[in-house]
Order: structure tokens, then sequence, then C-alpha cells
């Protein structure tokens, strides 16, 4: 072989060895692109203020006592992402709860301004016991996820909640995402509790329960009724430059309570912003960094622990500020060791599940149509025998069934579900545990309201949370529930 030969041989490899890096530099070039990594992630944030005026009553007790004072402000929370391809907004509200036809409107006026579609909005309430009532007049009379109009107050709402959206959207800006779970389980405490045998749990309807609501540190507790989620899991977004632009908290505590009759606080939901906004050292930025603490599956867990006996007393608000510094100082622990991503995939999934609705039955028709008849001279059995003979009566006018939102999330690697009910912590632990993704929470309260949500067996229990008018739909709910959610977040997956 002479050396033009040699020559030519040996170009034609090199230009082939070329062609081969060439073909794979593309390839990686593709597979950079496919993954996102060119995208560009963003996030905004906002709080808009919905504190209600004074004289208006209180929910959240057995009354109405009229707003004397404003201890901390009421608002609306959001956080939007957005990956190029996908918005997703998250709105948090200092509310007992929303009905589903406010936040239906709400999110009809935020899609009408910002095209933002309303699968990809999520509505929730914190369930702060120190807020006016949002729910209107039908709360009194029947279902009134049906009432069409809306009072003043609710208005302010919807309004705000649109107005929190669209600064949302206009404080968008290039951002990396990461998330995290933390464990906080000082502050939780199931407050349901089955008593020792032989001790009397009557109920307003004259028969005997199998479990008490808040018993008190007495010598006939047996055991609690379930266990609580001591999990904390969060979203934090920040700028590219490391600037803290949002941190999206979620914790299964019902509320804290503590507060003076009268006043309006965001309860411990309040608090943790403010808290985790010190910790991050994100104070007097432009946009204004908005912490958010969502309410998680609390419906039977709250912050007393009947296991032991309580040594003293708090002051108002005291154990509010304990319980929000706990969380925000774990939440702020483990952000220290997450990893924030430059872009993330943002999917999300809505369905409407029909539920029938439980009605009473002609016995006790008959008997709370006797218990608001009857003379003042019979001893009731039960303290609020009157309020849930009104109850049963009410539901009457109810329809018999009813068409609840089921919405999921994909973030990256986090899924998030939603459910309009005060939630039991045990379906969001079977949620946790079955879920596909790695890491997962629920937010309750959220896309309406239709009181407590017990699963099948804390319903043959009884007790508060599952008495009929306090609990509304059918017993199988929880599970079809938990049935559908999973099924979307395989989809999602």
């Amino acid at each position: 072989m002479n050396r033009n030969k040699i020559l030519i041989y040996f170009t034609g490899f090199v230009l082939f060895g070329l062609q081969l890096t060439c073909i794979q530099i593309t390839n990686a070039s593709n597979e950079i692109k496919d993954s996102g990594q060119e995208k560009i992630f963003q996030a905004g944030a906002s709080t808009s203020n919905i504190t209600p005026s004074l004289g208006d009553g209180i929910i959240g007790g057995w009354g109405l006592p009229p707003a004397t004072h404003i201890h901390d402000e009421l608002n609306v929370r959001c956080l939007v992402l957005d990956d190029g391809e996908t918005k997703l907004a998250f709105i948090i509200v200092d509310i007992l709860a929303l009905n589903r036809n406010l936040i239906d409107e709400a999110k009809r006026l935020i899609h009408q301004e910002t095209k933002l579609p309303v699968e990809n909005i999520l509505i929730a309430a914190t369930h702060t016991h120190s807020a006016t009532t949002a729910l209107g007049t039908g709360e009194k009379r029947r279902d009134w996820s049906l009432e069409k109009s809306f009072d003043k107050y609710q208005e302010l709402i919807i309004s705000r909640i649109a107005d929190g959206v669209r600064v949302a959207l206009n404080n968008l800006e290039p951002a990396r995402i990461g998330w995290g779970t933390g464990s906080v389980p000082q502050h939780v405490f199931v407050r349901r509790w089955k008593m020792k045998p032989g001790t009397p749990i009557p109920n307003p309807f004259g028969g005997q329960d199998k479990v008490r609501m808040n018993p008190g540190h007495n010598p006939n507790l047996l055991e609690p009724a379930g266990e609580p989620d001591p999990e904390v899991s969060f979203i934090s977004v920040k700028s590219k430059d490391g600037r803290p632009i949002a941190l999206f908290a979620n914790y299964s505590l019902h509320y804290v309570g503590g507060v003076p009759t009268g006043h309006i606080s965001a309860d411990y939901f309040g608090v943790f912003a403010d808290r985790i906004q010190e910790l991050l050292k994100a104070d007097r930025q432009d946009p204004p960094f908005v912490g958010i603490l969502s309410n998680g599956t609390s419906g039977d867990v709250n912050n007393n622990n009947y296991a032991i006996q309580a040594s003293g007393t708090y002051q108002p608000f005291e154990k509010i500020e304990i319980v929000a510094d706990g969380v925000a100082r774990e939440v702020w622990r483990v952000y220290n060791k997450i990893h924030h991503h430059d872009w993330v995939s943002l999917r999300s999934a809505w369905e409407e599940l029909t539920l029938q609705v439980r009605k009473p039955d002609s016995q006790m028709i008959k008997r709370a149509q006797w218990v608001l008849s009857r003379p003042d001279t019979i001893t009731p059995v039960h303290p609020r025998e009157d309020v849930y003979a009104e109850r049963i009566l009410q539901l009457l006018e109810w329809p018999d069934q009813i068409d609840i939102v089921i919405q999921s999330f994909r973030i990256g690697e986090l899924g998030v579900a939603a459910i309009p009910f005060e939630t039991f912590s045990e379906i969001g632990l079977e949620l946790k545990e079955k879920s596909p993704f790695r890491h997962t929470f629920t937010i309750s309260l959220a896309n309406g309201y239709y009181r407590y949500l017990p699963t099948p067996e804390q319903h043959e229990l009884g007790g508060y949370e599952t008495w009929l008018g306090t609990s509304l739909s059918e017993f199988e709910s929880s599970r079809k529930i938990v049935s559908k959610l999973l099924e979307s977040f395989e989809t999602l997956k």
C-alpha cells in the first residue's frame, strides 16, 4: 500500500471519528433539551389582605361572637410555578372554610383575567378558628355550596384571590425549586380516644359512641383511636442568585387556638409565615418573600396531649407561637440540606367525584322533631341535642348526591393531593404510603368544604367527627377518594 492510499484511509478514519463525535454531541444536546435543562423555570408569589371588619361574627365555636380586635391580619397567600409549558397556582386562604361555589367563581375570574386553566388552580382554607365566616347565609339552611349569590365579605375574598394570582404572575422570575420533609411529632395528637369499658359516651341522637373527642386527661382513657401524621412537607423556590421567593409548607395540625374571644387571627399558620421569613433572612425584599402553611390531614388531630396531665396554663397566643416556631425551625433545618433544581416538570389532574349524601331515617327525624318541641323541663342526654336536631332536619333539604373536586399535582418527583374535607390523618398517611412519588403530601379543605372525612372504620366508632350533621357523605367516601387520587398519581407519574 503506497503512502497516498494510507493517507486517504487515515483521513477517512479521522473524518468518520469526527462524525461519530458530532453525532454523540448532538444526541447529548438533544437529551439535555428533552430533559428540560434548557427550559426556564419560573416562580412568583404574593399576599393579599382579607381581614374583615370588626363586628362580624367569628366562626369556629358553637356561636358567632362579634369580632372586637384584630391581633394579626388575615391573608390570601399565593404561589405560582411555571415550567415553560404549564403554570400551577396554589392559593391558601386564612379562613375556616370556603364553599365550592365561591372557589369556582374565584377560579372563573382568574381564568378570565389570566387564561390560567381552572384545573391548574388550587384554592384551600387554613381552617383558622379565629376568622369571620365566609360560608354565607346558606350555612344555616341547606347545602351552602349550592348558594349562587355572594355576600360582601365573600365578594372581597373572591376579588383578593384573583388579585393575588395576578400579582404572583407579575412577580414571575427565573427560579430554582426544591422540596423536603421534616418531622415535628411533639405538636400533633389524635383527639379521639377510646375509653375504658363501661365509660358512658352519649351522643346527641340518644345513643352511645365508642370514642370521645377531646376527653381531657382522666382515668378512663384507654388509647387514641388513630395515629397523627408528624411530618411537615414543604416546597421552596428561590431566585437564580439564591434570594428566597417563597416557601410553601404543609402540616397536619387542625389549629392551635388559645385566642381570646372576639380576636381575629390567622392562628399558627400566619405566625409560621412570619417565622420562616425570619429564619431565611428574607425580610425587606422586593418582591416580598411569601411564607405559606397549608392544612394537611388533621381532621382528628389537635395540639393537646391528653395522655399526660397538663402542667400550667398558656397565655393568649403563647402556644401558637411555640407550635409555629417548632414547625418553622424544622423546615429551616431540612431546607439547608435540600437540592434546588433548575427545572422540573409540572402537571395537574382534576376530576369530579360523585358521593352519596347521608340522610336521616324516619326514627332520627321523629326524634329531632321531638327534641325541638319538648318542654324545657326535660333534661337533655347531650348538651348539643338541639343543635344536631336542627342539622338533622336541615339535611332533608340537601340533594341526594354531591359532586366534589379531586385534584392532584406533580412537581418533579413530588406529588400533591387536594381533598375538600376536614380529612382524617390516616387517609393522608395511606396516600403517602401508596403514592408512586418519593415525596407526597395532602392539602385538606381544598376546592370546597364538605365537613369531616372519617374512614369507614372510624365511622364504626362514632364520635363528634362522624355524627350526621358533622359528617355528610357516605361511609365509603374516603376509600373512593383515596382510590381516585392514587389512580391520578399513577397517571401523572
